[in-house]
């Protein structure tokens, strides 16, 4: 007698531990399989999960337009005293 993956003891019975561990395996194997499939099916955990993402994103985004903001008024702010140093200066 052969087992699913073809071990066989020296008195040609099947190898029962090795079963058990092949058994063990695919249990195991199954549960992960059960839980990704559960985490898909999840769809109010996955929106949660992307709206907290978004938000994120966002939050990134305003510190770079802040930022972004303030270098830019700097410049008008610069342009503008040029240009009133250059207008008194005439």
């Amino acid at each position: 007698m052969v087992s699913t993956n073809g071990k066989v003891s020296t008195n040609g019975k099947v190898d029962t531990e090795a079963l058990r561990a092949e058994i063990r395996q695919t249990r195991a194997e199954l549960g992960e399989t059960v839980q990704a499939l559960a985490a898909k099916a999840d769809v109010k955990a996955r929106v949660r999960r992307s709206a907290a993402q978004t938000a994120e994103r966002a939050k990134e985004n305003r510190v770079q337009l802040a930022a972004a903001a303030t270098a830019v008024t700097g410049v008008l702010a610069a342009i503008v005293v040029l240009m009133v140093m250059r207008k008194r200066s005439r």
